[in-house]
């Protein structure tokens, strides 16, 4: 379910508000290979298929940082602001990554509106999002990411 609002304003006084879970993704060697190419982060635990399946996962998990990538995918699945003119990746205020992602699974994200303020700049939004891995029994990353809204 998408939570759907006319403007960014409308967050504003939100805060705590569980606004959905994403589509499942899954992650495929191709898209790690790209991201790593993008980055330039070639560790084999990311790249070998080969090597990874005698390494301490079984086989290649996907970047932190790419599973991070996908907020703005999985925001936007939740949230639809109709009067939207931008939005701004701001920052982040907390990021950990508890477990690895293997290629071949699923993630998904729970987004939850931490907190929303109006700034000079716009209305500052931080979303929690806590991305799970299908059948998995940690989270892959829970980040807190702050997007600005002009």
């Amino acid at each position: 379910m998408t939570t759907q609002l006319d403007t960014p304003a409308d967050l504003l006084g939100r805060a705590g508000q569980l606004l959905g879970a994403s589509d499942w993704i899954e992650i495929i060697q191709p898209q790690v290979d790209l991201f790593a190419e993008a980055t330039g982060d070639h560790q084999w635990i990311h790249t070998d298929p080969r090597r990874a399946a005698a390494g301490p996962f079984g086989g290649t998990i996907a970047h932190g940082y790419l599973t991070l990538s996908l907020a703005p995918v999985v925001i936007a699945e939740v949230l639809e602001i109709r009067g939207l003119t931008a939005a701004l990746n701001y920052g982040l205020n907390k990021v950990r990554f508890p477990a690895p992602v293997p290629v071949g699974s699923k993630v998904r994200a729970m987004v939850t509106l931490v907190a929303a303020q109006q700034k000079p700049s716009g209305v500052e939004a931080v979303f929690g999002l806590t991305y799970e891995i299908d059948g998995g029994t940690r989270p892959a990353c829970v980040a807190d990411v702050v997007v600005l809204y002009p």
